[in-house]
């Protein structure tokens, strides 16, 4: 399905420019090798999510990438605007090779700061929740959401800690993880992991398992999360008390769980011990059963996954695969879903334009408060 856009883009752009024939068979050939950037990758490591490249050279095959999908979509748009033009004049219409060069030239721009976006440390983002049945004490508290940080060759060790060091300095409560840590085996990623041990919040960091940690022996990876500091909630819960007023975290496991032979998620299991009236925070990576949690009176239940579609106008694609469900808040029944946009980006499309990358700083509040 990738090389689908290169022969777009070596059909409908390259092969109309006046050029001499051996330079349109290079830059073809370059486009191509361009194009099969996950190919490259699966023989760089084994796996197309975890290009075991130097991370310059990462962030290069993702602005070729890049290029070629959106050199792609804005050539169908000029050939279609080029059908419109023909059917209004009735007769043919010559696209000016210097249209050709411009449409590049965008594609180039678009990828590189689309790139530029995906890999910078993102800023806190601040949002208030009305959470249901939430005590006095927790009006007020504060969590942080990390999710998809996706730590590889593109978000190595420098940019993780630069997050861990975000992330202590938001003066929040509690941290939360909702998956996708990495891409790339333990041995691969131990090093780039290192400094989320430094991760520190007064009610501790908690986490649940993404569907990335699956694809790399996940119960290693659990184990070396764990020896991080990092408690991991697959199917369980804590309950925080404050003065004798109680909340619960709970998580479950990701739904590809089951493909790996692992237990998949159990919120029935997950919720096993919470004492009744106790509001419910779930931790789930996929937002798509989000109206089971509510069924089942969670107050909050927080997401990643869908990296917020990425591209303003994919989102809607993206959407579709998640019930709906890829950016921002929702209310589902009495629910509220969050769904973050994600901190990192897997690897193998790192691009966002539109969609930008976040730490969401969450703030409780007892009903009666307007959601900000």
């Amino acid at each position: 399905m990738f090389t689908l856009p290169c022969l777009v883009v070596i059909a409908r752009w390259l092969w109309p420019l006046s050029l001499p024939l051996g330079i349109t068979l290079l830059v073809a050939l370059l486009l191509l090798a361009a194009s099969q950037y996950h190919l490259w990758s699966r023989l760089s490591s084994g796996s197309v999510f975890a290009p075991e490249f130097p991370r310059a050279l990462v962030i290069a095959f993702n602005v070729e990438f890049g290029a070629i999908i959106l050199l792609a979509v804005l050539q169908i748009l000029l050939d279609i605007g080029m059908l419109v033009a023909m059917a209004v004049q009735r007769a043919p219409v010559a696209v000016p090779d210097a249209w050709r060069y411009a449409i590049a030239v965008l594609a180039v721009a678009l990828a590189g700061l689309g790139v530029a976006n995906a890999v910078r440390v993102p800023p806190v983002k601040d949002i208030d929740v009305v959470a249901r049945d939430l005590p006095p004490r927790y009006d007020g508290y504060r969590l942080l959401q990390l999710t998809d940080l996706h730590i590889s060759r593109l978000f190595p060790a420098r940019w993780a800690s630069a997050v861990v060091d975000r992330a202590n300095a938001s003066g929040v409560d509690l941290i939360v993880v909702t998956g996708d840590f990495i891409d790339g085996s333990v041995a691969m990623r131990e090093r780039d992991v290192a400094p989320l041990a430094r991760l520190r919040a007064p009610d501790g960091v908690y986490a649940i398992p993404g569907n990335h940690e699956y694809f790399f022996d996940y119960a290693a990876w659990m184990r070396h999360l764990s020896g991080l500091g990092i408690r991991m909630l697959p199917n369980a819960n804590m309950v925080l008390e404050r003065q004798g007023e109680r909340l619960a975290i709970v998580g479950v496991t990701d739904l590809s769980a089951p493909g790996a032979g692992q237990a998949g998620p159990d919120l029935a299991t997950a919720m096993r011990g919470v004492p009744a009236g106790v509001p419910v925070i779930l931790l789930d990576h996929q937002p798509r059963n989000a109206r089971y949690g509510a069924e089942r009176g969670v107050a909050l239940q927080l997401s990643g996954h869908t990296h917020g579609g990425m591209i303003r106008g994919l989102d809607r694609i993206v959407a579709r695969a998640n019930n709906g469900y890829v950016s921002g808040r929702y209310r589902v029944g009495d629910m509220t879903l969050y769904v973050s946009n994600g901190t990192g980006l897997w690897p193998g499309f790192a691009l966002r334009l539109g969609t930008p990358s976040e730490m969401t700083r969450i703030t409780l509040r007892r009903p009666g408060h307007s959601p900000g």
